[in-house]
């Protein structure tokens, strides 16, 4: 099978970002989406390859592996350890002027069978005939995302999808931020030869919200008030994620004042019982359809 390489997939560099990476693979995503591509198999395998290199350089350990062993990422480690070992045989043999065979080597000092089909033998080392025992892998991690609105997002809740056909129901914070990953250990593909299950690693979209702006853990939202609240002062009704607070205005208040109500913002992750802070900018709207009488009443203020 060729090499593929998941930055060309994505169009990007490898320095690229995180967020160039989510940025890429959402674009790309929708362009060869199969319901925007019926019957298109070309369009099939290009969003196939583009949700494969997602899943691999969105999730930071297998970016990481990837970056520094290429195709054979899934198996660094191993890779590593087959590494040490032909070290450690050239170190203990350089001394020796004449070749070597597979019978200069004990039972126990024989390369795997991974390392000889994946890396292309042991350096010259010849390899046992019997084979080695079979090594335990990982399986694969995978990545997956869940979309969530504002508020859900500012409540601790619990929530229950579907993996590879099986339930998996999860407690989300409050206060979780729009691109946070988390890994749930044990819950991604199975591994091989006994080993270990891979990971589960889920990214948290948050979607807009028409009435706020998050801002790390302020919220800031607009209100508008009638000309005459505005300069006479009074009081408007705001809404805040835990309901609603009549907020005193100020007399002659200018279009564009900002004020801050402490702590009627979102909850900050992790740390029950803190919140940031709402930020109210009033907009002032201007009064229509005036009647004659009432604009008389303008041009005498204009002219007092």
């Amino acid at each position: 099978m060729a090499f593929i390489d998941y930055y060309k997939i994505l169009g990007l560099e490898k320095n690229a970002s995180a967020d160039d990476v989510k940025k890429a693979y959402r674009k790309l995503a929708r362009k060869y989406h199969p319901d925007l591509n019926p019957n298109n198999k070309e369009a099939e395998k290009k969003f196939k390859e583009i949700n494969e290199a997602n899943e691999v350089l969105s999730n930071p350990e297998n970016r990481e592996k990837y970056d520094k062993y290429g195709e054979n990422w899934k198996h660094g480690e191993e890779y590593e350890r087959a590494q040490q070992q032909q070290r450690h045989q050239q170190q203990r043999y350089s001394g020796n002027s004449g070749g070597f065979s597979s019978t200069d080597f004990g039972d126990g000092e024989e390369f795997s069978d991974f390392f000889q089909s994946m890396f292309g033998g042991a350096g010259g080392f010849g390899r046992s005939s019997r084979g080695s025992a079979s090594g335990k892998f990982k399986g694969q991690d995978i990545s997956a995302e869940l979309n969530l609105s504002l508020k859900e997002a500012s409540k601790t809740h619990q929530q229950t999808f579907d993996i590879n056909g099986k339930k998996v129901r999860i407690t989300i914070p409050a206060g979780i931020y729009d691109g946070q990953q988390i890994k749930l250990k044990g819950h991604g593909n199975p591994g091989m030869n006994g080993g270990p299950q891979g990971d589960l690693y889920i990214t948290f979209n948050i979607s807009e919200d028409k009435n706020f702006k998050r801002e790390g853990n302020d919220l800031k939202t607009a209100v508008a008030i009638d000309l005459y609240t505005a300069v006479l002062g009074g009081e408007v009704n705001i809404e805040t994620l835990d309901g609603s607070v009549n907020l005193k205005v100020k007399p002659e208040t200018q279009s564009g004042t900002t004020v801050r109500l402490k702590g009627k913002g979102f909850p900050v992750y992790k740390k029950e019982g803190e919140f940031g802070d709402l930020y109210v900018t009033y907009q002032i709207n201007i009064p229509t359809n005036l009647n004659e009488k009432q604009k008389e009443l303008f041009r005498q203020l204009k002219n007092s």
